[in-house]
This record gives C-alpha cells, sequence and structure tokens, in this order.
C-alpha cells in the first residue's frame, strides 16, 4: 500500500513539474517543441527573443515535417548529441537557405541548451542541431570572425533531460565517412510545435 502511494504521489509530482514548467514557457511567450524519440520525449522551448531568426528556421523546419524521421546521427558523451540531417539509411535531407549565426545573442552552449550545427563557415547552419550534454564554453560566441562566431543557442530542454542522458550513452561506430554514429538508430519520430493551450 505504501508503495502504491509513494507511486501515486511520483507521479503526480513529475505531471506538476510537466505542467510548471510549461506554464512558464508560456508564460515568456516562447515556442515549446516536443521531439517524440525512439528513447523517450524532449521537449525544448525556444527562445524566441533572443534568437528570433534561429527559433522561426526550427520552427518551420518543425512544421513542414523536416524532422520527423530523421536521426541523432552524431553522439559523443561528453560533448553533444547532433541530429536533424539525415534518415536512417543516412541518406541527407534537402534543407532551405542557410539561416544567420545569432551566437552572438548573449546564450551559452551550456548543458542541455539546444544550439545549430553548421560548417566551418559561420553562417552556414540549416536544419541540424545538437543538444549540448555538458558545458561547451569553446563553442560560444567570442568575436565576429571565422574563428569566433561561435554557435548559437536558440533554445533549451525544459523536460526529458533524462532523454538525452540515455542517448549519450549509447553504442556508437563508424559508418562510411561518419564518425559516432549510433549503432542503434536514435530516431526523431515526430516534431511537432505544442500548441498555446498545451503550454
Amino acid at each position: 500500500m505504501r508503495w502504491l502511494l509513494l507511486a501515486a504521489l511520483t507521479a503526480l509530482f513529475a505531471f506538476a513539474g510537466h505542467g510548471t514548467a510549461m506554464a512558464a514557457s508560456a508564460q515568456r511567450g516562447h515556442t515549446v517543441i516536443k521531439l517524440e524519440t525512439s528513447m523517450g520525449d524532449i521537449v525544448v522551448e525556444l527562445d524566441d527573443e533572443k534568437a528570433p531568426k534561429t527559433a522561426a528556421n526550427f520552427r518551420e523546419y518543425v512544421a513542414a515535417g523536416h524532422y520527423d524521421g530523421t536521426i541523432f546521427h552524431r553522439v559523443i558523451d561528453g560533448f553533444m548529441i547532433q541530429g536533424g540531417g539525415y534518415d536512417e539509411k543516412m541518406h541527407e535531407k534537402p534543407t532551405r537557405e542557410p539561416v544567420e549565426n545569432e551566437a552572438n545573442n548573449g546564450l551559452r552552449n551550456e548543458k542541455y541548451t539546444l544550439a545549430m550545427a553548421r560548417t566551418m563557415s559561420p553562417h552556414s547552419a540549416t536544419a541540424q542541431f545538437f543538444i549540448n550534454v555538458k558545458d561547451n564554453a569553446f563553442l560560444d560566441h567570442r568575436a565576429p570572425t571565422m574563428q569566433g562566431w561561435g554557435y548559437a543557442v536558440f533554445g533549451k530542454v525544459i523536460e526529458g533531460t533524462d532523454v538525452v542522458d540515455k542517448i549519450k550513452a549509447v553504442r556508437t561506430a563508424t559508418v562510411g565517412s561518419f564518425e559516432n554514429v549510433p549503432t542503434t538508430p536514435v530516431v526523431i519520430k515526430k516534431a511537432t510545435v505544442l500548441p498555446p493551450a498545451a503550454k
């Protein structure tokens, strides 16, 4: 009986925490997005104020269904988990034009923040993103130069940090020219912009 009571209280507090995080996001007027993955759900809050172009870009890809069926194709424990560009067969999905790099917005690449992946060119980010699994200050903006631009943070995980922790610990291997690929695909089954009423 005590066990059942404890389980019920745990579920109640978990639900209350869920509501609190979502309500706080709604109060700030920020977009909230749910990533339903093969290892559990991750809920992220976008910073529409400090990273308006990047947040809008991500939101548009979500609305278009771009992320549905993509994988976390690069997973490095102690660094980050990266996804949004490839399907399970490692076929790259087509993207729109790159978005301006907003890494100079004051947001830091801290643990559980969401940032844009890019090439060596500062303003080359399209659809791929990553979630920092530790504080990665070396990725922050330092100067408006090729070497100093940094990687634009545009949101953070507000629910599902345990899922992020599970993903970062998966076994990886080299697949063709790709390194750090999970041996069992970690799939983003669906990405959804949550309506205001659900926040």
